[in-house]
């Protein structure tokens, strides 16, 4: 149990019932500022009868104190925070500098001893013990009469020392009392530095996010959708359209053509981008189990229902769901679907509780979703309630001038992936690629450069192409347009330099990579508005 008391009633209780001392003590340790922990602390021993000095000393690098800062990593002690009320005139024992500010830890003071070795060390007149009393004439002059140190330990480890001068006679009751202050004073600390930590980590984690996006941002302006051939760009300029507005949207494709990276796309533009995206594959649910994947269940309501399960709508509120493979869903669970889509409502199975969310739908399928309709097998309604915005993602083999640029990026994928050197991709397996059909699109393409990658060893990349699959050459038959052909010829001098790191002449340069001279090579760089380094 945490008690919170106003600052009045803490006073009270620390001088008429010292009882309340450790859970009001324990209380302060949910500040999240040591500095605050300290400066409480200290307040309170301030306030204590016949208290002269108090101080409190961390153990730390002096890179971490904030009165060092810097040196090495080496540890002592460091005094954070001070308290007293001195005799002498124009003496401030509230500052934390000066000459007994860092103390190491092999210091043959009381200090370094307790830290040390973790023994409290207790004087109860300081006049009578000369081993530990450094400047006994200073501690007369300020009528101190006794001593309570104690380390700060917190699961077995030293966090520091508390000190406690006082000008009276130390009993046994004020010993335990200023032991039973520094263990609250060592969780009090300890809970403290955890918050900072956390929060260093937080705004560290927040810098690294928002560098990450800018670098994604930077690398294009779709992320992991690549490619500038005029199918593509088509196909984006949909995305930025639809993604501003809430309308459902049915993405159709064949399959591999990266249905769920444009489906990302469209949720990361969206006013809910910030919300969850929810995928749900439905081609792989059990058809028992559709209405409780999506909707969710209550426990008991069917036999293996043995605690409440909430459904992906559900967790979609508020953002986007994104239903892969939707020509599977069964034909008795679209009439509920399009309800949910057309109200917002659904109950949980077994629940007659009515819940409301705000879900975006996309849709994606490979399948002719209006021969599904023509034959029975999938609802009209449902069909225009989810394609409000029907867009198509173009064929690999529609989109060629994006193939050495894909290549290029899915190689330096897998060579992360699989902790490989990276090999050379020559241009020859490049115009080999452009000439392959693709019947898998760009999933395929991954494969076989994943494959080809392990197959490489860091030597030189050769792509295993079926003998007996349909190639495509891309010149003779078909005609491209002028702008079609420069593209192409962008996206693959763009894949050299990238393979190359940006070098265009020497050993592993683009120019070699290409197989062509460094100064025509360095003319269509200039031609085409493309920097590279010599």
């Amino acid at each position: 149990m945490i008690y919170h008391f106003s600052r009045s009633y803490l006073w009270y209780f620390i001088i008429m019932d010292l009882s309340q001392l450790p859970s009001i003590l324990v209380a302060l340790a949910e500040q999240r500022s040591l500095d605050d922990v300290l400066r409480t602390i200290l307040d309170v021993l301030a306030r204590q009868p016949e208290v002269g000095l108090a101080r409190v000393w961390l153990l730390e690098t002096d890179r971490d104190c904030p009165v060092c800062r810097g040196g090495g990593g080496e540890r002592a002690l460091h005094l954070r925070a001070s308290v007293g009320a001195p005799r002498a005139e124009g003496v401030d024992w509230g500052r934390t500098t000066g000459s007994f500010h860092r103390v190491d830890l092999g210091s043959p003071l009381k200090l370094g001893h307790i830290a040390r070795t973790g023994e409290a060390i207790q004087i109860p007149r300081l006049a009578d013990d000369l081993r530990w009393v450094r400047h006994p004439e200073w501690a007369a002059g300020e009528g101190l009469v006794s001593f309570a140190g104690r380390p700060l330990v917190f699961r077995g480890e030293v966090l520091g020392v508390l000190a406690v001068f006082r000008r009276v006679a130390a009993d046994d009751n004020c010993w335990r009392w200023i032991g039973t202050l520094a263990d609250a004073v060592a969780v009090a600390v300890a809970n403290a530095r955890a918050f900072e930590e956390a929060e260093r980590l937080r705004g560290e984690l927040e810098l690294e996010r928002d560098y990450l996006r800018e670098e994604v941002e930077s690398a294009g302006a779709f992320g992991e959708i690549l490619g500038w051939s005029a199918a593509l760009e088509r196909a984006l300029r949909q995305v930025e359209l639809v993604a501003a507005t809430d309308a459902n949207v049915l993405i159709l494709g064949e399959s591999g053509v990266g249905k769920e990276l444009v489906a990302r796309a469209i949720h990361q533009r969206s006013r809910r981008g910030r919300r969850a995206l929810v995928k749900v594959n439905c081609g792989s649910i059990p058809r028992e189990l559709f209405e409780s994947e999506f909707f969710g269940h209550k426990r008991g309501a069917f036999t293996g229902a043995v605690a409440d399960r909430v459904g992906r709508f559900q967790l979609a509120d508020g953002g986007t769901l994104f239903l892969d493979e939707v020509g599977e869903i069964p034909l008795e669970l679209q009439a509920k679907l399009l309800r949910v889509l057309q109200e917002g409502e659904f109950e949980r199975v077994g629940e007659d509780v009515t819940r409301r969310v705000s879900v975006r739908v996309i849709a994606a399928t490979n399948r002719d979703l209006r021969k599904e309709v023509a034959e029975g097998r999938f609802r009209l309604d449902l069909y225009y309630r989810l394609g409000v915005f029907p867009m198509e993602v173009p064929p690999l083999r529609e989109r060629r001038e994006d193939i050495p640029l894909l290549a290029a990026h899915f190689v330096r994928a897998a060579c992360a992936r699989f902790h490989v050197a990276e090999p050379r991709l020559p241009l020859r397996e490049l115009e080999r690629a452009q000439g392959y059909g693709w019947p898998g699109n760009v999933r395929e393409l991954q494969n076989v450069v994943e494959r080809a990658v392990i197959l490489a060893r860091g030597g030189v990349i050769s792509f295993e192409l079926p003998d007996s699959a349909e190639v495509v050459l891309p010149t003779g038959g078909e005609v491209v347009t002028e702008r079609e052909w420069r593209l192409r010829e962008r996206a693959n001098l763009l894949a050299a330099l990238e393979k190359a790191k940006g070098k265009v002449s020497g050993a592993g340069g683009a120019a070699e990579l290409l197989g062509v001279h460094p100064a025509t090579l360095a003319s269509r760089l200039r031609a085409l508005g493309v920097r590279g380094r010599g």
